[in-house]
């Protein structure tokens, strides 16, 4: 069989480390179903407020039972749940996705205090890719520091993103996780940063 008949991710294994972006959990959920469709297991990953905030986007029992049922897993939730990552090399690719403003400091700075950053950190260990799908509000306010730091270090690749509100919330970014999810995660583990990187505003 072909790769294209086989899944473009066949025999890949991919964490999903999701922190919490309530508003865009549901967007994760059809990308964890583009991603098993492709052939990736996917080894779900949450952070604690995922695990246990309530907010009008849904219940944590509701997000965790969504995991299971698409990827047949529970999700890991704790450091030492992740923490193997590193020493068993279990991962071909990390992607961090929703990559909240709050997550993307934590990476730029080396602080190590969530299971979303502790897997992060494991699968650098062994110079393998990470990727992040950022959406924040603040990516080109306080935060763009951190975000350049990130673009310059090794390892970390970025889903191509955009102003998703260039006039009503001028410093946010969002990554495009529906078009260029698959090719990038594609190219980092060969090595690369998918390009562009910068999309341009979406047509209204």
């Amino acid at each position: 069989m072909s790769s294209e008949q086989l899944g473009l991710l066949a025999g890949k294994r991919v964490g999903v480390a999701m922190a919490a972006s309530h508003c865009n959990l549901g967007r994760v959920m059809r990308q964890l179903e583009v991603l098993i469709g492709e052939g990736a297991e996917v080894l779900p990953v949450i952070s604690a407020n995922v695990r246990n905030t309530e907010t009008r986007f849904g219940k944590p029992d509701d997000w965790i039972t969504e995991i299971e049922r698409i990827t047949g897993r529970h999700p890991l939730s704790t450091i030492p749940e992740v923490e193997p990552f590193g020493p068993k090399m279990l991962l071909d690719c990390l992607v961090v996705m929703p990559c909240t403003g709050n997550t993307l400091a934590k990476l730029a700075n080396a602080i190590n205090d969530s299971p979303v950053c502790m897997a992060t950190k494991a699968q650098l260990r062994n110079h393998r890719p990470a990727v992040l799908a950022i959406t924040t509000n603040d990516a080109l306010g306080m935060n763009a520091r951190n975000l350049g730091a990130l673009l310059m270090a090794r390892n970390f690749f970025f889903v191509p993103f955009r102003q998703d509100n260039p006039t009503g919330k001028p410093t946010s970014l969002d990554a495009d996780i529906e078009a260029y999810l698959i090719p990038t995660v594609m190219a980092a583990m060969d090595g690369h940063q998918l390009q562009p990187l910068l999309l341009g505003p979406l047509s209204t």
